[in-house]
Order: structure tokens, then C-alpha cells, then sequence
């Protein structure tokens, strides 16, 4: 008797369906299981996601670099660039180096 009504409710119905009953795990599969599935596909968009402010950064950086390149075709400015970053000096000079202290 109560399976009968149980039989004959509509949720029931709807479950018992072969297509729902194809369906379900057909799209548990697909959601999780599969090689290609959306956890995959979530992974994978945020990981692009990453790569393309990466490039933006490195794009900046080509650009600074390339200005870099443009100043330091003038002679004045190649050696004002070898003396503060690799304390490069003329032959007959001395280079004396001046550290503050910042931290206090």
C-alpha cells in the first residue's frame, strides 16, 4: 500500500526515468571524474589567469629595460650608469662609497 503511493508520486516518477537515470551520472562524471572535467577546467583557468599578469608584469618590465637601453646609448649616461651600479671609476680616481643609516 505504501509503496504504491510512494510508486506514484511524481518525484518518483521523475527518478525513476531512464534518461534521469542515465543523466545523473552521466553529469557526475563529467563534473568530477573526468579528465576534462570542470574542476580541471577551473584549475586550469586560474592558472592562465596567473600567466597573463605575469606578462602584463613583464611587459612593464620590457619597457623600463628598453628605456634603460635608449638612455644609456649617451656616453655621459653609460658612465654615470657604470659608476652607480658597478662603482666603476677612471683609471686615476677614487671612489669613495657613502652609506646612510635609514633604520632608526
Amino acid at each position: 500500500m505504501i509503496f504504491k503511493k510512494i510508486k506514484q508520486h511524481t518525484i518518483f516518477k521523475t527518478l525513476t526515468n531512464t534518461f534521469v537515470l542515465i543523466f545523473i551520472p552521466y553529469a557526475i562524471w563529467m563534473l568530477f571524474l573526468d579528465e576534462n572535467s570542470y574542476l580541471v577546467h577551473k584549475q586550469l583557468n586560474t592558472e592562465i589567469e596567473e600567466l597573463e599578469k605575469n606578462i602584463s608584469n613583464y611587459k612593464v618590465k620590457i619597457e623600463k629595460d628598453q628605456n634603460t637601453i635608449k638612455k644609456l646609448k649617451d656616453s655621459i649616461e653609460l658612465m654615470r650608469f657604470a659608476r652607480e651600479k658597478y662603482y666603476m671609476k677612471k683609471p686615476n680616481e677614487d671612489v669613495y662609497i657613502i652609506e646612510f643609516d635609514t633604520e632608526k
